[in-house]
């Protein structure tokens, strides 16, 4: 289905230069776009030269490289944010609605005639599911787990029992959330599970990613405020609090009672030690470890960049031999004359 260009330019909050009432099917990179396709440029000589031959029928562009486009345009001053929600629009999927004859729905769970359950669900006992939910084959809600409406989950998503979701989330592939936190207790040497008890909940418009795991909470709950957007394959340990519209890359691991402030950015590969806080607006920089709590907002890094295995070797040689060169140090500071010296520094007849 196609958008008239003004149609778009209303959406995004663009202004128009060019034909507004040509139609708009689908997006496209600016070298690769023909008639009834949308572009987008957003700065760099690198791609300018595609930006005055394109073929696309329009192009999203800031007022400063508007006269180097040759064709229609949507002048806006933040191209790419412009372009995502041009995106949301052209691509967006028809509501559905209905339930697949392989799923099982209990009879007991509460599921609003809008709602699409798709090949091959479980949904269990006293679950709730909002407006124009939308699960994806495989999916299981187990009982008493509720789903916030226009929600969509994708293939083989677990929600466990008592996870509240809120209203438009996305959730990936492959997603857990609710599963049990890793809380045990030692009995001589043999270990004793300890019931998690609190819940998993996910606040509005919030994404997560393909095989991301958030465990439910040991006695409080487990929480990911709204807007938050979680990469794939992500640990969030039980009690954790991450805060709105936090964003994290891949592959981080969160350990348990981590607190995590708003507007963060997290970088991929990041772990996160158990029972700190991290505060609003820091962002963390890639494979950093975060041990110690973060109290000020900022950009903060621990990553040791590879050498070559030579170099590596050498400064790991000279790490094994820091503690012998301290004492050595120190015993030349022990020494009379050293220890006069600084008498004498300090001013001291």
């Amino acid at each position: 289905m196609g958008h008239i260009l003004a149609e778009i330019a209303r959406h995004i909050g663009a202004e128009v230069r060019g034909d507004e009432g040509c139609i708009i099917y689908g997006l496209a990179p600016l070298e690769r776009a023909t008639a009834g396709e949308l572009g987008y440029f957003s700065g760099g000589e690198r791609y300018r030269k595609y930006l005055s031959d394109t073929r696309a029928s329009a192009v999203i562009l800031s007022a400063q490289n508007a006269p180097h486009c040759t064709v229609a345009a949507l002048i806006v001053t933040d191209p790419e944010l412009a372009y995502a929600r041009a995106a949301t629009l052209l691509t967006a999927q028809p509501k559905r609605h209905g339930i697949h004859p392989t799923a099982w729905v209990s009879p007991q769970a509460h599921v609003d005639a809008s709602v699409w359950i798709g090949p091959k669900c479980v949904v269990e006992a006293d679950a709730v599911l909002g407006p124009h939910v939308d699960l994806g084959p495989g999916c299981v809600v187990e009982a008493g787990a509720s789903i916030g409406a226009d929600s969509r989950l994708m293939a083989q998503v677990t929600v466990c029992h008592g996870t509240i979701i809120g209203q438009r989330v996305l959730i990936h592939p492959g997603a857990v959330i609710g599963s049990d936190g890793f809380g045990l207790a030692n009995d001589q040497g043999v270990w004793v599970k300890i019931p998690q008890l609190g819940r998993a909940r996910i606040g509005d418009d919030v994404e997560i990613g393909a095989n991301t795991t958030i465990d439910r909470g040991a006695l409080d709950d487990t929480v990911i405020a709204e807007g938050v957007k979680l990469d794939n394959q992500i640990q969030v340990a039980h009690n954790v609090h991450i805060g709105a519209h936090t964003a994290i890359a891949g592959c981080v691991g969160i350990a348990g009672s981590a607190r995590i402030g708003q507007r963060c950015r997290i970088g991929g590969g990041v772990g996160i030690a158990g029972h700190l806080e991290i505060a609003d607006d820091v962002t963390v920089t890639g494979m950093s470890l975060v041990s110690k709590s973060i109290r000020k907002a900022g950009v903060y890094s621990s990553s040791v960049p590879a050498e070559p295995v030579a170099v590596w070797n050498k400064q790991l040689a000279r790490l094994r031999r820091l503690e012998l060169l301290q004492q050595r140090l120190n015993a030349l500071e022990a020494t009379p004359e050293k220890r006069m010296s600084n008498t004498k520094k300090k001013g001291v007849t």
